[in-house]
């Protein structure tokens, strides 16, 4: 099974460690935790992301919507080219702008 860690090393960031994939996105309480108590922006560190697929933008554009949500806007740091790739094809790119 695929590993996906998540971490904050700091308080407004969460560092996403691993594969952003459909078989490795199964513990939504992880996310959750680590969103309690965000401040007004939160960025999410992309840098040691192995792989990517159409389920992790799903999650990425989802946990968007719940930041909004708490008036928190999130920003994508050292996103990987294969996500560019996604959010393009998919024409989501400028929800993260």
């Amino acid at each position: 099974m695929p590993n996906l860690q998540l971490t904050k090393p700091s308080a407004d960031t969460v560092a996403v460690v691993g594969e952003l994939t459909r078989d490795s996105l199964t513990n939504e309480s992880l996310l959750n935790q680590l969103l309690e108590n965000a401040q007004s922006v939160l960025y999410f560190d992309l840098s040691e992301v192995s792989r990517v697929d159409t389920a992790g933008l799903a999650w990425l554009i989802h946990s968007l919507g719940k930041l909004k949500q708490q008036d928190v806007r999130l920003e994508l740091k050292n996103v990987p080219d294969q996500l560019q790739n996604l959010m393009a094809l998919g024409q989501v790119s400028n929800l993260f702008e």
